[in-house]
């Protein structure tokens, strides 16, 4: 009886293509918005994580201020004294590599490009997970005499020296020459949304004496030993650093100390959130693709009443009747939750492809909005089916 109830489902749906099509478009359209925007959100999330992996595990920063990325609002910078003391102090402390920055422009012959040195240690490449492509770091002498050399990342060299390989030759920054001893291996776009090549490291005391004018450092960053806490080492850091800059116990820090699980826990929570509320606004298109569906089985039996009647007065039951419209409203939406999944899944591989981001195939996203699919053509499929059930016989058969 149920393989006979489905084929005069589906060749009521046959004798009406385009009206069946237009039907589930709506189904199409939100079964396909909710499977695309949650995969975009799920990739977003992953390139996000892989970026901030990127920056170095384990990795702690301490920044002037309370504000990251908006300046030391007047607290006063790290010295040279701080990094000694976390490397005598902190036992867990695997590297420790202090950043003074500066904005400056690069210049190779006819070329130049607008980029930021940073004055480091070795320990700035161990901490920033950093791999060389050509050439080596600093030796001992260089950083200690505050020698003119440095290594630039793969940005820089592309500006300046276009594809061939820059160690040995030598580039200006501001009034001074300095020899590229190394060229990084290409990290791409941090979370923030800056590019991590465009950079060229300098020795400490050589952006120092040659650049910035004071002995002043912008940013510490401590790479911590495997296994260890970083919860432990956060509050050892803030204890010491509270200590060396003599802040009272009633002051608030003027300092800010961040680890990368951190941030990687506040980007990628924001990235669900927004993935939620997009699936959440797409799932509406399934409302009204659901409504659409009872609306067209309302006038299905409207216009198939007569044959309602006959099928009742030749001992069709009532259970049957209801079976035969509810079976063809699961049809229809079924039909657009399996279209609407194919066309998501090419959405999402050109979308993932134009926007640089992972494709993350997600089985549960898409299970859940077919059957969520075929849920809606249950619940707006049963009215229309019971009030077709539920006619009159003899005035089923009077029916013009």
């Amino acid at each position: 009886m149920l393989w006979n109830t489905l084929l005069l489902a589906l060749r009521a749906i046959r004798r009406n293509l385009m009206r069946s099509f237009l039907t589930i478009l709506g189904i199409v359209i939100g079964v396909a918005a909710v499977i695309t925007m949650v995969t975009l959100g799920n990739g977003a999330t992953k390139s996000v994580s892989d970026q901030i992996s990127s920056m170095g595990s384990n990795l702690v920063m301490l920044i002037p201020g309370q504000r990251f990325g908006a300046g030391s609002s007047g607290a006063p910078n790290f010295k040279l004294a701080d990094v000694e003391s976390i490397r005598n102090q902190v036992s867990v402390a695997e590297a420790v590599a202090p950043v003074a920055n500066k904005a400056t422009t690069a210049v190779y012959m006819a070329e130049n490009w607008s980029t930021v040195v940073s004055g480091s240690n070795n320990d700035y490449f161990k901490a920033g997970n950093w791999e060389l492509a050509a050439g080596r770091t600093f030796t001992e002498a260089e950083e200690r005499a505050g020698k003119a050399v440095c290594v630039i990342g793969d940005t820089v060299r592309t500006k300046l020296f276009g594809g061939q390989n820059p160690v040995g030759s030598e580039i200006r920054i501001k009034q001074f020459a300095c020899e590229v001893v190394g060229l990084l291996k290409a990290k791409g776009q941090s979370a923030m949304g800056s590019d991590q090549d465009d950079t060229v490291v300098m020795p400490l005391r050589t952006v120092q004496r040659r650049l910035t004018g004071s002995q002043d450092i912008n940013r510490l960053t401590v790479s911590v030993r495997e296994g260890a806490s970083i919860d432990a080492v956060k509050d050892q850091l803030t204890l010491l650093l509270r200590e060396r800059r003599n802040i009272g116990e009633t002051e608030e820090d003027d300092f800010r100390v961040l680890d990368t699980r951190q941030l990687a826990e506040t980007l990628t929570g924001t990235t669900r959130i927004l993935t939620m509320l997009l699936g959440a606004v797409a799932a509406v298109s399934l409302l009204v693709g659901g409504i659409g569906i009872m609306n067209i089985m309302l006038v299905s039996v409207t216009e198939r009443t007569r044959e309602i009647g006959i099928r009742l007065a030749i001992g069709a039951l009532e259970r049957e009747v209801l079976l035969q419209f509810l079976i063809e409203a699961v049809v229809l939406s079924s039909l657009g939750g399996l279209i609407g999944i194919a066309l998501a899944t090419g959405a999402s591989i050109a979308l993932s492809s134009l926007m640089g981001i992972p494709y993350l195939f997600d089985a549960g996203i898409n299970l859940l909005s077919f059957f969520f699919s075929a849920a809606i053509g249950v619940i707006f499929g049963y009215f229309p089916a019971r009030r077709a059930a539920g006619l009159n016989p003899i005035d089923a058969l009077r029916h013009e």
